[in-house]
């Protein structure tokens, strides 16, 4: 078994680091927790703005066609729909493009589903910069941003297909509204189906190395999570003790985990397909600078707009792959 191995959470795919290691849109797992989610509870019932295969939601559709209401090309009606349904004593589930829920439909999500503590769970698929050649207009980085500052709502990122399953079984049973952003690409299975996930709580994947002194703590949240293990195995390939927490829930912020991590490493690095701004590298720094000031390296997109490109052209790009996540925090530690 080699280090890297040797590091890595029992939870975690021990292929992770495999050249052919499976991949799987983290969307496809929300199709089939929704789909499940059904069965299990009556109430709950799926909307889509026109995007249905695009989101997956077609899974439930087809599975609960009678519990399933295509609103159209219309974001904002999408939330208030779903709102008056909650009010019903219903579960809804809304989906679309990121950009374009919660990011048109901002205002009623704020003041009719989140202000009225309706039962809306916010499906907002293709965030991020890998959504690639659609470029700016479709790259949703500021999402996490304008939803985790809305009094009571929840922020979730999972990191692969089987969490997003999960997050979305959990967010059926939650009672208040959530928001759950998801990803286009085919991105490695982290995972296994047996890992466990509980709303507000971080998890490590990989133990740093103890023998070395040097350490870091690295801690990441949604797709991008791969790009932050890789990362962690080099530098302690390297000599650098690094550690990867994965944060899925971004609010509420799993504050207790966090001060742990701090306080057993030299620096912290967040990494997010997101904007610096906003994001989770703003929350990890807003609650330490409280309570365990510390220097903190945020990794993300900064203060610009996305554009068109590969995923993989783009993550270096906005240095936010594994080789910049390691240059990065070489340099921090100087």
């Amino acid at each position: 078994m080699n280090m890297s191995n040797t590091l890595l959470a029992q939870h975690v795919n021990p292929n992770l680091f495999n050249s052919d290691v499976e991949t799987a849109p983290n969307r496809n797992g929300y199709g089939n927790g929704l789909k499940e989610a059904g069965e299990l509870d009556e109430r709950v019932v799926a909307l889509s703005a026109d995007l249905v295969g695009s989101t997956k939601t077609n899974i439930f559709a087809e599975a609960f066609p009678q519990r399933f209401i295509q609103v159209g090309i219309g974001e904002q009606s999408l939330a208030s729909v779903a709102s008056g349904m909650a009010a019903m004593g219903k579960i809804p589930f809304i989906a679309s493009y990121a950009m374009f829920s919660p990011g048109r439909s901002w205002e009623q999500v704020r003041t009719t589903i989140a202000y009225n503590g309706s039962n809306v769970k916010i499906i907002g698929a293709h965030s991020g910069i890998s959504v690639g050649p659609d470029g700016a207009t479709h790259q949703a980085i500021e999402d996490i941003a304008i939803m985790r500052v809305i009094p009571r709502m929840v922020v979730i990122a999972p990191c692969d297909v089987h969490e997003a399953e999960r997050a979305t079984l959990a967010i059926a049973k939650y009672v208040g509204p959530v928001y759950m952003r998801l990803a286009r690409e085919n991105t490695p299975v982290i995972t296994t189906i047996g890992s466990p996930f509980e709303i507000g709580k971080a998890d490590i994947y990989l133990t740093r190395d103890k023998a070395h002194k040097k350490t870091v703590g690295i801690i990441s949240t949604g797709t991008v999570t791969y790009q932050a293990l890789v990362a962690g195995r080099t530098l302690n390939e390297k000599g650098i003790g690094a550690s990867v927490m994965h944060m899925a829930t971004i609010k509420p912020l799993d504050k207790a985990a966090v001060l742990a991590f701090a306080q057993e490493h030299d620096v912290i690095v967040t990494v997010e397909e997101h904007q610096r701004m906003g994001g989770l590298g703003s929350s990890v720094s807003e609650y330490l600078s409280e309570v365990f000031p510390k220097k903190i390296l945020r990794m993300g997109v900064d203060d610009v707009f996305g554009q068109s490109g590969t995923p993989e052209e783009l993550l270096a790009h906005y240095k936010i792959d594994n080789a910049s996540i390691v240059e990065g925090a070489q340099k921090f530690l100087q």
